[in-house]
């Protein structure tokens, strides 16, 4: 298998310098990186890459058996930093994708040596005194409307989202980028997606680690944010101020700045 093709691999950037490696959420692909991507490029080498069923991936690589879970995506990480032969990369990692790090860095931890979560959530639904920001009637009534009509579903739910309503042009991006997936593929990293549960996942975490959170997120309330900095010996907790669920396309200064001052810490 072509993993570079498989997962429509770019590099860009200073050869030889820090490699980070940018991963998106659900419903999207590398696009979503765009507006940080060129000034990562100019301090690190920069990797971006799609899901196997998300962008321009190989679709035929995608199977329901392997992307039910999110263990299947971290392979997918694992696998192009061994084509790359990529060490100590700093894995930046929005929405779903920051818990995927988590397992990639458990499964290959001579490839991953930090972590940086963009809005990142263990767990969606509300448990005792655990706060993910949604019951589980409310994660049972998102999937059912997503698999009953996703056009729709995408439409409504994107703006929800992206927040900033002041700014509609996100929320129809967001919506484009849901709509441009396959809806069967969709369905099945949906549910991946909300009903993962990685609590316990984060407290194997043993690299340095970047928590970045936003003042205002519908998806992950900073309630959520705390609890991953606090499950994460040693790891450290920035709000940005920035509103909404995607701040690399919504504030992309201060998202960026606060990545490249994280990753020159390491150093």
């Amino acid at each position: 298998m072509d993993i570079r093709g498989r997962n429509n691999v770019t590099v860009t950037g200073r050869p030889g310098a820090p490699v980070l490696m940018l991963a998106h959420g659900f419903g999207c692909d590398q696009n979503m990186w765009r507006l940080v991507a060129p000034e990562l490029a100019e301090h690190f080498q920069v990797v971006l890459f799609d899901y196997v069923g998300s962008g321009r991936s190989v679709l035929s690589a995608w199977s329901e058996e392997r992307y039910a879970s999110l263990d299947g995506y971290a392979r997918d990480v694992v696998e192009i930093c061994e084509e790359l032969d990529l060490h100590d990369v700093v894995f930046v990692g929005h929405s779903v994708s920051a818990m995927i790090g988590v397992l990639a860095a458990a499964a290959a931890p001579e490839r991953i040596g930090s972590l940086v979560m963009v809005g990142p959530s263990p767990c969606y639904i509300d448990d005792d005194d655990y706060r993910g920001g949604f019951s589980a009637a409310d994660i049972d009534e998102l999937l059912e409307s997503l698999e009953a009509n996703y056009l729709g579903w995408s439409a409504a739910m994107a703006p929800v989202i992206m927040g900033n309503p002041d700014r509609p042009e996100l929320g129809e991006e967001l919506a484009n980028s849901f709509c441009a997936t396959d809806p069967e593929i969709a369905r099945v990293f949906a549910r991946t997606t909300f009903l993962s549960d990685s609590r316990d996942d984060l407290r194997t975490v043993s690299v340095p680690t970047l928590v970045l959170e936003c003042s205002q997120d519908a998806i992950a309330p900073r309630e959520v944010g705390a609890y991953v900095h606090a499950a994460i010996d040693g790891s450290t907790l920035v709000t940005l101020d920035a509103t909404g669920h995607c701040p690399q396309l919504s504030a992309p200064e201060v998202t960026t700045e606060a990545i490249v001052d994280f990753v020159r810490t390491l150093r």
